[in-house]
């Protein structure tokens, strides 16, 4: 699933070539994406511009004219692509939006169909379950408010990480980099931390989520960026996917331990649970 990194470039890559442009209409393959409504708001977007792209943890806000906000969820295989005209329509092309005095169009492609593209009211778009829910931004949040959510909460640490109610925008990939970083035991306690280490979790949080978007975001699956250009930060991984290798500080051995319903990567040698 694209985490805060890939969602944050792709926002970035919208908001370069698609803001201030105006959409003239749109096909929907797969009804099941648009909640099978696709007849009602396929119309209603029509001739609405495109104003501006939020990001709220993994999701996507596209802000039209006229009051409307498509909310846009990639799940565990979504994308969305510019294309032409001329490219042909892909397999696994769902839904695409056509656009006025260009030939670029905005693709969403899931293979898995778990991806989801809803529209609201701008105004009612924040209330929805999945969005009013979610936890302060992993790449927002303070110092202060950081530490006060692990002193509010006695739970194991990486399946506190994945709780997009606790704090959002982390996936797997920047959670188990991110206790590498901090040499945090993904078993630990949220509330057993010493302010110290919460200080450098927090830390470690905001400089990895900040260079992997600087390298356009992680692709060790099937992500690409709108342009359709893979990322580069799963070059710079120091234990995510690195089962059995040496760990790059120490010289221990990575090791993969479930935790939860999740796997979590990391070295037992610098990451000591006690």
């Amino acid at each position: 699933m694209p985490e805060l990194p890939e969602v944050e470039t792709i926002a970035r890559g919208l908001r370069r070539s698609l803001v201030g442009r105006t959409i003239v209409g749109g096909v929907c393959y797969c009804p099941k994406i648009v909640a099978d409504n696709e007849n009602r708001w396929l119309a209603a977007v029509t001739d609405k511009k495109l104003k501006g792209v939020r990001r709220r943890g993994k999701n996507l806000l596209l802000d039209l004219t006229g009051g409307l906000t498509l909310w846009v969820h990639l799940k565990m295989t979504g994308h969305l692509y510019l294309r032409t005209g001329d490219d042909p329509v892909e397999p696994h092309d769902r839904l695409i939006f056509y656009f006025r005095d260009h030939s670029d169009q905005l693709r969403f492609h899931d293979m898995r169909r778990f991806g989801r593209v809803r529209l609201f009211s701008t105004a009612d778009v924040m209330n929805q379950r999945g969005l009013c829910d979610l936890g302060p931004d992993a790449l927002e949040i303070g110092p202060k408010d950081f530490a006060a959510l692990f002193a509010a909460h006695a739970r194991l640490i990486k399946p506190a990480l994945l709780d997009q109610r606790f704090l959002a925008g982390l996936g797997n990939i920047y959670a188990d980099e991110s206790l590498f970083s901090a040499r945090i035991h993904p078993r630990r306690l949220t509330h057993s931390l010493s302010a110290a280490k919460i200080s450098r979790l927090h830390e470690a949080i905001g400089e990895i989520l900040q260079e992997a978007i600087g390298k356009m975001g992680t692709s060790v699956d099937n992500y690409a960026g709108v342009d359709g250009r893979p990322g580069g930060y799963q070059s710079y991984l120091r234990v995510y996917g690195r089962v059995g290798l040496d760990c790059p500080r120490c010289g221990g051995r990575i090791k993969r331990e479930r935790i939860g319903s999740r796997s979590a990567h990391y070295c037992p040698r610098c990451q000591r649970l006690c």
